[in-house]
């Protein structure tokens, strides 16, 4: 049995012009329409597992609140037919369910209560939620004495104490602090380990693809696309660059950059891309090949800390571009955007390229001491100033290397160059002789 299933769910809401015509539209019982409807959710259909973390995506407005809030049934479908099978539990909006004038803890057992826990099992849980939400004696405090980051803190340690089922998350976590964040990260994967159906929204996408099971991408209300975080989110980012391009090419006001003299262009040419996870951009451009080399120019097989590397991207016109720009992303195993840069970004402009023009850029690379995992680079080619571009041709994924251990241990992703200096007072007898 699936955790939750959506048949042609529709919502829509009435939206009137002025406060009066809600009015006149009831007076004339509703013979007179006053209204005009806005569908937040045009027919959705698709199921989540039981155990799955399903992760939405989306632009601000395009439905992703008023599918969680139809899942926690604070909202009826206008039509079609939702079934949720297990006991919810949800973060939605900011402070949603708890009583301003109330303290935490009597939240804490109000919320408990509304979930269909008995008191005694609150009492069991109260001393989890008090030390995971950290905020000490505030949770005596009236709630609304509370800052944003302490609501979140408090609601979501309720949340997940109360022994879901099926965990409802609707960006709330993007109001914590990074701490606070990276506790809540580790509960979301304890969860998952332990079987709850978890539907996570967010516009962090990498938290999306390191969690994600599968990813239902929303377009103005109805599915875009749903299925494997990796391809959904690509497809998502390519549709939110190009939104983005087109925006900035009909608002910025940016000068135009000078393009240096003499632009270097290597004279080998790539014409190997040993991966294409997704691919996109207008075609006026491609991607002909890259490789990542050594500095003596030989293919890599393996990254090394602490060394220097050249990544050789070529790229070939079939229309005119005016201000080529080459550039591309690094990504971590977890999908992530780990780094990236591009010709505009390190101050070399390229001279423009007439249809059938080949460049190759080398970019110098001095990689840091990074964990030891596998990395990604996705080359691109796009055309216009920072401020403002098309993407010509983008190649997620290209090529993928893995980065080989170290002697020493990284801490988190990367260690930073560091020099120590301990500053040990002098002992007491010391500084006597010398006073």
């Amino acid at each position: 049995m699936n955790a939750v299933e959506f048949q042609a769910v529709s919502k829509s809401y009435a939206m009137y012009r002025a406060p009066g015509d809600r009015l006149k539209e009831l007076a004339s019982f509703n013979r007179l329409k006053r209204h005009t409807d806005f569908w937040a959710l045009h027919d959705a259909t698709f199921e989540i597992r039981r155990g799955e973390t399903f992760c939405i995506i989306g632009e601000n407005g395009s439905g992703k609140s008023t599918l969680l809030q139809i899942v926690a049934g604070i909202l009826e479908p206008s039509s079609g037919c939702v079934e949720v099978h297990g006991r919810v539990s949800a973060l939605l909006e900011l402070g949603a369910g708890f009583n301003p004038e109330f303290s935490g803890r009597d939240n804490v057992y109000l919320n408990g209560s509304i979930l269909g826990l008995s008191t005694r099992q609150i009492d069991q849980r109260y001393r989890d939620i008090e030390s995971f939400a950290e905020i000490g004696e505030f949770i005596r405090q009236p709630v609304k004495t509370y800052s944003s980051g302490m609501v979140v803190r408090l609601a979501f340690a309720v949340a997940i104490h109360v022994d879901p089922e099926i965990l409802l998350v609707d960006e709330a976590l993007a109001v914590g602090d990074i701490y606070f964040r990276q506790r809540c990260m580790r509960k979301v994967h304890e969860l998952r380990a332990r079987g709850v159906t978890i539907l996570f929204v967010s516009h962090a996408v990498g938290d999306v693809k390191a969690i994600g099971d599968r990813v239902l991408w929303l377009e103005r209300g109805r599915i875009a696309e749903i299925g494997d975080p990796a391809a959904v989110v690509s497809h998502y980012l390519a549709a939110m660059t190009e939104k983005d391009s087109s925006y900035r090419q009909s608002d910025s006001s940016a000068a135009t950059p000078r393009a240096t003299e003499g632009a270097v262009c290597a004279p080998e040419i790539v014409e190997t891309i040993p991966n294409i996870d997704h691919r996109f951009g207008d075609g006026r451009a491609e991607i002909l090949g890259i490789a990542v080399l050594d500095e003596q120019g030989r293919p890599l097989q393996l990254l090394e800390p602490s060394s220097s590397i050249v990544v050789r991207i070529s790229a070939r016109a079939r229309q005119s571009i005016p201000m080529p720009m080459v550039g591309f992303m690094l990504r971590n195993q977890l999908g992530m955007d780990f780094a990236g840069t591009n010709t505009a970004r390190e101050g070399s402009q390229l001279p423009p390229l007439h249809s059938g023009d080949t460049v190759t850029v080398d970019f110098h690379l001095e990689l840091p001491e990074l964990y030891p995992a596998s990395f990604s680079f996705s080359p691109a080619i796009a055309d216009g100033p920072l401020t403002g571009y098309a993407m010509c041709d983008w190649i997620d994924n290209a090529i993928a290397l893995q980065m080989s251990r170290t002697e020493g241990q990284i801490y988190g992703y990367v260690h930073l160059p560091c020099r120590v200096e301990i500053n040990a007072r002098l002992a007491p007898e010391v500084e006597q002789s010398l006073g």
